[in-house]
């Protein structure tokens, strides 16, 4: 930053035991919300917690506590802290191998006060999920509701779908995939100004996010180990209250991995 910190995405010990069924993580990790499975919608980046998890290969449990790090608004997820449950069912075989459902719940708690700055209006929240694989399509189907503090405001809603072929793997030149989605999600997850209580590793910004309907279009290409060209497109895209629907997204970008 401006005055030389140095800040830390990754600082963790990751430690697997009982025949590697139990996995003990703590420091600080990358927490998706529904573990990498969802869309991630609210949260899906850096946080200092703990986390415990039993897996094998029918089902995971996982229940972890800890503090948000990141936000497109740094004020909105200071003093924020959650404690969070997931259960996971993992299903198919051949052509539907690796499918999975699951379900997850954060319950949230804010510090600092009548001096705190932020506004993380939500008292908790939940999701559910869905990933059905069939030979080389996936169809996701992700759901997330999140409780206001103010029983006067609703109660903000988002369903996500997303149906793709094919598989870009950064180590495998020439692997590719193309996919379409569609989103809809109520009013009440931004400050109105753009700005997101938390950050997602879905490709969409600012208007596209909040109080929409909206599709989307994308290519992906491995065009050498590394290294891969994505392209994506939003359409038919409109506001759920009001008028002024917002403008459509084009994104393309180049992602190096080391």
């Amino acid at each position: 930053s401006d005055n030389n910190n140095i800040y830390t995405d990754l600082a963790n010990v990751d430690y697997n035991f009982g025949g590697n069924n139990w996995d003990l993580l703590v420091g600080r990790y990358e927490y998706d919300m529904g573990n990498g499975h969802g869309y991630g919608f609210l949260y899906g980046d850096t946080f200092d917690g703990a986390q415990l998890q039993y897996h094998n290969d029918k089902f995971a449990a996982t229940a972890g506590y800890g503090k948000f790090k990141e936000g497109s608004m740094a004020t909105d997820t200071d003093g924020v802290k959650t404690g969070y449950g997931e259960l996971e069912g993992f299903f198919g075989g051949g052509r539907a191998a690796g499918s999975a459902v699951g379900v997850y719940y954060n319950d949230y708690t804010v510090a600092g006060g009548s001096d705190r700055t932020g506004s993380f209006d939500f008292d908790d929240s939940w999701g559910a999920y869905a990933s059905v694989n069939f030979g080389k399509w996936n169809a996701l189907a992700n759901y997330e509701k999140y409780n206001n503090t103010n029983s006067s405001k609703d109660d903000p809603e988002v369903w996500v779908g997303r149906l793709s072929y094919g598989a870009a793997n950064f180590a495998t030149p020439k692997s590719w995939d193309a996919w379409v989605e569609y989103l809809n999600a109520d009013n009440g997850f931004a400050d109105g100004k753009g700005n997101f209580i938390g950050s997602t590793y879905g490709w969409r910004e600012g208007s596209l996010l909040n109080n929409v309907k909206s599709w989307g279009a994308g290519i992906d290409y491995t065009f050498a180990k590394n290294a891969q060209f994505q392209i994506m497109q939003s359409f038919a895209t409109s506001a759920k209250d009001g008028n002024a629907d917002p403008g459509e997204e084009t994104r393309a970008q180049f992602v190096f991995v080391f």
